[in-house]
């Protein structure tokens, strides 16, 4: 027992040294890699706004602007795009829980007048060769299915098989185009907003074909 009580001490000493010297050690690991990620991280969001707008000579990221959908509580983020003091248009990246499996994020492209410019589908957990294909499927021109160049003010951003709707919807994944074009309605109101709030607005928020917001709900058959 005399060896255990003299060793005891020093075992506990020596995992409170183990301790703080691992410590500090992943404190300077991460003093050393926090830059370089959030410098790519940055890069990768300039890249990715870059993408789906028109082109812009400002740091949309530097000047970001936040609009939180009236059935939520987790804020829609604005990224304007600027050429010059002009507003060339702007990214928005938003989300909806609606998807089959669950949460989608999309960053959807905007020009001044609202019109679409582009998107990128950020994260999803569809099912593969079904809801995955939203990727794709809403840029191509074929039927009316694309929503490039089209405006929320002017088309009803909702699935052809829905009434009123003037899209046309994945084959055998209408929960997802539905989820999708959720987001796209609310992306769209959030860009409406941010222009409502810097004065840069000349149209209202309104939906085309229900004079619905993004946020409301539509009637599916």
């Amino acid at each position: 027992m005399k060896k255990l009580s003299s060793t005891l001490p020093n075992m506990v000493l020596s995992l409170g040294i183990i301790t703080i010297v691992a410590s500090a050690l992943l404190a300077w690991v991460n003093g050393l890699t926090s830059g370089p990620i959030e410098e790519a991280r940055q890069k990768e969001e300039t890249e990715a706004i870059k993408s789906v707008t028109p082109p812009f000579d400002n740091n949309p990221g530097a000047d970001t602007w936040k609009w939180t959908p009236p059935s939520d509580t987790v804020p829609f983020i604005v990224y304007p795009a600027m050429e010059g003091n002009h507003l060339a248009g702007g990214a928005v990246k938003g989300y909806t829980k609606n998807g089959f499996g669950g949460e989608i994020q999309i960053m959807f492209g905007f020009a001044a007048d609202g019109s679409i410019s582009g998107y990128q589908v950020l994260s999803h957990a569809e099912t593969p060769g079904l809801g995955a294909k939203m990727q794709e499927w809403f840029r191509m021109d074929a039927g009316n299915r694309s929503v490039i160049g089209k405006n929320p003010a002017q088309t009803a951003m909702y699935v052809s098989k829905d009434a009123g709707g003037a899209i046309d919807g994945i084959t055998a994944a209408t929960i997802t185009s539905r989820a999708f074009l959720e987001t796209l309605r609310n992306c769209y109101e959030a860009f409406e907003a941010y222009k409502v709030a810097h004065g840069y607005a000349n149209n209202a928020t309104q939906m085309a074909g229900d004079g619905i917001t993004g946020a409301s709900t539509h009637k599916s058959k």
